[in-house]
């Protein structure tokens, strides 16, 4: 990924692939025996029409490959001998195992982490901060008969922990759209000191009391109708909102908690509007949790930019695993995206990034310089064939 001269020669989209090098490509390929019946057809150009799908905005296999074929004298760069066909694509998305995407994913994580530290943190405390949430993505029942979801709809959904130290997305796992999003938290693992972030729809108290003897730390709303008892109230110190801070026991009857929790009610000065938060960390502020709760958000705007920039609400395949493929492909693509942000000079959108992006893959031009400078023009490369040509 270092800057280098040698970058202007190729394109954009060239200079984007360095970021999966080929030796840990190959590597995650015999992982999962992805090749095993392949004919002609690697993986590494199943992996790059499906990333040109994702960057492209390609929304069929046809703009795939015609896309591609459009710009077939530059393929080269990328590794790729001959433009996949439509059904030798479809295929392939059926049939090879998308956790081959997963696996690259991870690897490119890695990358965006190492980068992501040396950014500066928004909150104080070194815990790591998470947060985790599903989506649903909407398909059609008769052409996905296997995402049943509703009597007459279809859909997958995506589970998502978000890390926001650069707000990366750190584990996915995708389902059919009517899996329970407790159930998928419940077979999760987090290290101990991690501050969780998430909704009323985790609620559950079995679960509380199974993160708080790992050591881990929530921090969620709490549900209208829950029932506690107050065993202490404790001071409020400075404003923020924060209208009082007790310490309690949740439940009733059919099942009181074994340990003591901590409520917190914060109001918006703006909307007027009052929240209760409940957690099992007594040692940040009052202020410091209504603050890395109102950060949720943040998982939330990741879904939303997933959904508007990448292609995750119309897909080139219908089988379980052609989806799970586009949308490793469109979280991969994501990793792309927060990297160029995370090392840009420029204040990117992630809008403006994607549609210029767009228009520049297959540019020859530097792409560090282009991040950094988007609107300066490009240098002139001359080749040494037209300086031959030029003097002869």
């Amino acid at each position: 990924m270092e800057d280098t001269a040698l970058n202007r020669v190729c394109s954009i989209f060239s200079q984007l692939l360095q970021f999966f090098p080929r030796t840990e490509f190959a590597q995650a390929v015999q992982k999962h025996k992805a090749e095993r019946h392949a004919r002609g057809f690697d993986c590494w150009t199943q992996f790059i029409a499906m990333l040109f799908c994702q960057l492209g905005r390609a929304q069929s296999l046809r703009e795939i490959c015609g896309g591609l074929a459009a710009s077939e004298g530059k393929l080269k760069h990328l590794g790729v001998g001959n433009v996949p066909k439509r059904s030798t694509l479809a295929y392939a998305n059926q049939h090879r195992p998308w956790e081959l995407f997963q696996t690259v994913f991870e690897q490119l994580l890695e990358k965006c982490q190492v980068l992501a530290q040396g950014q500066r943190r928004k909150f104080r405390f070194h815990n790591p901060l998470v947060s985790i949430d599903g989506s649903v993505i909407e398909l059609c029942l008769t052409s996905f008969n296997w995402a049943s979801y509703q009597r007459e709809k279809g859909a997958a959904k995506l589970h998502l922990v978000l890390d926001h130290d650069g707000y990366l997305p750190r584990f996915a796992v995708i389902t059919e759209g009517k899996a329970s999003d407790l159930a998928m938290a419940w077979q999760m693992e987090f290290a101990p000191g991690t501050i969780l972030v998430f909704d009323r729809g985790y609620q559950d108290y079995r679960w509380f009391e199974r993160l708080t003897s790992g050591r881990v730390y929530f921090v969620t709303r709490l549900r209208c109708h829950a029932r506690y008892r107050v065993v202490k109230r404790l001071p409020v110190v400075g404003g923020s909102g924060v209208v009082w801070d007790r310490i309690v026991r949740l439940g009733a009857q059919r099942y009181r908690m074994n340990i003591d929790l901590r409520l917190i009610k914060v109001k918006d000065p703006q909307t007027d509007k009052a929240i209760v938060i409940v957690t099992n960390n007594f040692r940040l502020a009052a202020s410091t949790i209504s603050a890395v709760y109102r950060d949720r958000w943040q998982i939330e705007m990741f879904f939303r930019a997933l959904k508007q920039n990448l292609r995750v609400k119309t897909f080139v395949g219908t089988s379980a695993n052609a989806v799970r493929v586009q949308i490793w492909t469109a979280l991969i693509a994501m990793l792309v995206l927060k990297y160029l942000q995370l090392r840009s000079q420029y204040n990117w959108s992630l809008s403006n990034l994607v549609a210029l992006l767009r228009q520049q893959l297959f540019v020859y031009r530097d792409l560090w310089t282009w991040i950094h400078s988007p609107f300066q023009p490009p240098e002139v490369v001359v080749q040494a064939e037209q300086l031959a040509l030029a003097f002869s």
